[in-house]
């Protein structure tokens, strides 16, 4: 599974690069966007600190 952010919701304020261990997410154009799905470790860290609620696992 990868992340997905919806970027409806996303704010882009950047809690998910700063908590994800495998440093996935970059911002870009004031939005959230899975710049590494390939090094998600499925933690789910981003999904459980995203205060817009923002973020999936996705097959």
């Amino acid at each position: 599974m990868k992340p997905q952010v919806d970027v409806s919701k996303c704010t882009g304020c950047g809690t998910c690069a700063e908590v994800c261990p495998a440093e996935v997410f970059d911002l870009a154009e004031e939005k959230s966007v899975v710049a590494r799905p390939e090094d998600c470790t499925e933690c789910e860290t981003c999904v459980d600190n995203c205060p817009e609620e923002a973020i999936t696992l996705v097959d």
